[in-house]
């Protein structure tokens, strides 16, 4: 028995510490991958769960000003990653890039950007929360949820074994389009009269599309390249990519192309009965000329 537990513990201290990018493996929520797991599964309980049979006799929570000072945190911290990634990558190579494992303060940086992308994607879960509380429930959609809830843990195996190099793009373009998604999110906080100034709503689902695409691409890079960077890691990019792509895809149809259908069918449903009202009309109009004449 001692010996099945030494051997245990063996495993375990090669896949979470032998293994593991010495330089942040003692940061905050990443030696284990015990609490993560926890916050997740809590996250999950709560908005599939508890959340919403809490919510179902309450009246909606407003949570304006915390909404307000949310989103506003979100666009500064992802504009902060934005501005360290043009830095950080303006001496990288965009076909392939190696991980700096020096400790000099160039790599530390790089680390740095990387590990708050990942306590980012924590934060960043408050999202669905907030849709539960406010009971949006038709927001908290399985792309939503899945999307919130993979996204934390590649970013904490990118922190704790690889922080830095080619897999940093898909950080640094995400963190960009969150710099336009969370300012919408943070002008529609101030309630319905900014609705006529956020005419540009479904641009986000094209723009979170087109960075699939690009990081689809950019992951593809390491399938024919060598610089040290794992190629097996697009196992994981790559169909994550593709299935993102899909699934938001989806929601862009459904949300926008089949209302506009909807819409014109409606319009033209009307201009059909307009046009049979004009006929019935005329034909009536004519009944009487030829009443009047025959008198």
């Amino acid at each position: 028995m001692a010996a099945v537990n030494a051997t245990q513990v063996d495993y375990w201290n090669f896949l979470f510490t032998d293994l593991a990018d010495p330089r942040t493996n003692d940061w905050f929520l990443i030696k284990s991958p015990l609490p993560l797991l926890g916050i997740l599964a809590f996250y999950l309980f709560f908005v599939l769960s508890w959340g919403p049979k809490f919510m179902k006799d309450r009246k909606p929570f407003k949570l304006e000003r915390t909404l307000l000072v949310y989103n506003f945190f979100q666009v500064a911290l992802s504009v902060w990653m934005v501005y360290e990634g043009v830095v950080i990558w303006q001496y990288y190579s965009w076909r392939c890039q190696p991980v700096d494992w020096s400790r000099t303060p160039k790599a530390y940086r790089e680390a740095r950007v990387v590990y708050v992308y990942y306590l980012a994607k924590i934060t960043e879960l408050l999202d669905t929360i907030f849709f539960v509380l406010r009971k949006n429930d038709r927001q908290v959609t399985f792309l939503h949820v899945y999307h919130h809830t993979v996204m934390p843990m590649i970013s904490w195996g990118t922190s704790k074994y690889y922080p830095g190099g080619h897999g940093t793009f898909i950080g640094w373009i995400n963190s960009f389009v969150h710099i336009i998604m969370y300012s919408y999110y943070f002008l529609s906080a101030f309630g319905p009269q900014m609705q006529k100034y956020l005419w540009w709503k479904k641009y986000i689902t094209n723009l979170q599309m087109i960075q699939f695409c690009c990081a689809f691409i950019h992951q593809t890079q390491l399938l024919y390249t060598d610089c040290g960077y794992p190629r097996w890691s697009v196992c994981f990019t790559l169909p994550n990519a593709v299935f993102f792509y899909f699934l938001f895809n989806d929601f862009y149809q459904k949300s926008y192309k089949k209302k506009q259908a909807a819409a014109k069918e409606k319009a033209l449903s009307a201009d059909n009965n307009n046009d049979g009202c004009a006929k019935d009309l005329n034909k009536a109009i004519q009944l009487q000329q030829e009443k009047q004449k025959a008198l």
